[in-house]
């Protein structure tokens, strides 16, 4: 855990992110039919993405590494990665919402990457829901853990693979080809790259604040 208090990934995280809006915003983009200059959201809808799945997976390392060691701060990481995620899960959605509304002409239009990524995104707040529900901690952190690693791949199924064997308008899904197979060109690649990364970093330090807080007020209220 020596890792969450080092400096320079932080720093790295925070330069990244800073390029992106810059590269972002400044290059130019592939003039394509219907995306436009939409195509820029792309900077930030996937990324959301990328941030939420790595915190996720980092929830289900200390999923697992609680149910072996039964250390009460593995608990703690694990959920609070999730509600991390969660935060980038609902950016991750709302950034889709927008980008739909101006390709697709709605904000929801029940295409099942859509409809899949709710069920989904319902599916982890349900997590949340169970742990508030059990009162005993030990009891409350091994069914969470155990949840946790369970719902961690239902929702890889959700997302990336079921719209995959489905008709839909996303792209990478039911045929209709991903954007790094036909346009994403070298000029975004400079803004795209840097921005999973960063965005990924910063997923990950938000995840280690809310961590570092819940120790410190776990730590009053045993004093108190």
């Amino acid at each position: 855990m020596k890792f969450i208090y080092q400096t320079w990934w932080k720093v790295v995280a925070v330069v990244l992110v800073l390029s992106t809006f810059i590269t972002g915003l400044l290059l130019p983009v592939p003039r394509l039919e219907i995306l436009h200059e939409t195509i820029r959201n792309l900077y930030f809808h996937v990324p959301m993405w990328m941030g939420m799945l790595s915190v996720f997976t980092l929830s289900v390392y200390f999923s697992i590494k609680y149910l072996i060691k039964g250390d009460e701060a593995d608990d703690l990481a694990a959920v609070e990665c999730v509600n991390t995620g969660l935060v980038f899960y609902a950016l991750g959605l709302v950034t889709g919402m927008l980008w739909a509304k101006y390709t697709w002409g709605e904000y929801w239009s029940g295409d099942p990457k859509q409809n899949s990524a709710a069920i989904a995104f319902l599916l982890y707040c349900a997590y949340l829901v169970l742990r508030n529900s059990i009162d005993e901690e030990q009891k409350r952190a091994k069914i969470s853990a155990i949840y946790n690693i369970f719902a961690f791949p239902i929702m890889v199924v959700l997302i990336f693979v079921l719209p995959r064997l489905t008709d839909s308008l996303h792209p990478g899904s039911g045929g209709n080809p991903a954007f790094g197979r036909y346009d994403l060109d070298n000029g975004m690649k400079l803004a795209f790259y840097p921005a999973m990364l960063g965005w990924t970093f910063i997923a990950v330090w938000i995840a280690t604040i809310r961590y570092r807080i819940r120790l410190i007020e776990n730590k009053r209220n045993s004093i108190n």
